[in-house]
């Protein structure tokens, strides 16, 4: 495979990254968004998430192949050092370690920016299902995470009922007092990261 590079997204990859999301909303339900946004709309989320946490694109031959990010995942002040991470990899490229690698470099980052605990909340199908695999919970197993919870027939798609898996992993130690998290752009040159 070709060597594959990782650096910070911008607004300007929001078609780039538009394509590797729509076959994501469309055909399956790792997603519960119905609709595929517009670019304009997909350019605002990659602006809002950087105005303080890493948003980070995979590349190969020069083409975006995958992207991660983080943001908050709560709002009130005292869940600052927590953070809800999602990664998509364009789907004829898994299994290549394009996830591996983006989360890894994200990790760092968010390490760096002084983030103690990440969660990742994905979508579990009851039973078989032809939109929806336990993929994503054993790729964030493999990452070291572990399930903290699950929320029953919580999403509605395609005419069916899913479950969500709640994922977390710990980054550093919990001691206080702390200092606030630092934003993205305070620390990305640390991270090897333009």
């Amino acid at each position: 495979m070709t060597p594959v590079t990782v650096r910070t997204a911008s607004e300007a990859d929001a078609p780039a990254l538009l394509a590797i999301y729509a076959p994501y909303v469309k055909e399956t339900a790792i997603t519960f968004e119905y609709d595929v946004p517009g670019a304009e709309e997909f350019a605002g989320r990659i602006g809002r998430v950087l105005k303080k946490y890493p948003y980070l694109v995979a590349e190969a031959d020069g083409a975006a192949v995958g992207y991660a990010y983080a943001g908050p995942f709560q709002t009130r002040p005292a869940y600052g050092w927590a953070a809800e991470v999602s990664i998509y990899v364009e789907q004829s490229r898994k299994r290549m370690g394009i996830g591996r690698l983006l989360y890894g470099r994200l990790e760092e980052c968010l390490q760096a920016q002084g983030v103690l605990n990440l969660y990742a909340c994905i979508a579990w199908p009851p039973q078989e299902d032809p939109y929806l695999t336990g993929d994503s919970v054993a790729f964030h197993t493999g990452m070291g995470y572990h399930t903290a919870g699950r929320f029953h027939a919580c999403g509605y798609k395609f005419d069916r009922w899913y479950d969500i898996v709640w994922m977390e992993k710990q980054l550093g130690e919990h001691t206080a007092p702390k200092t606030p998290v630092r934003h993205f752009g305070e620390i990305k040159a640390a991270c090897g990261l333009t």
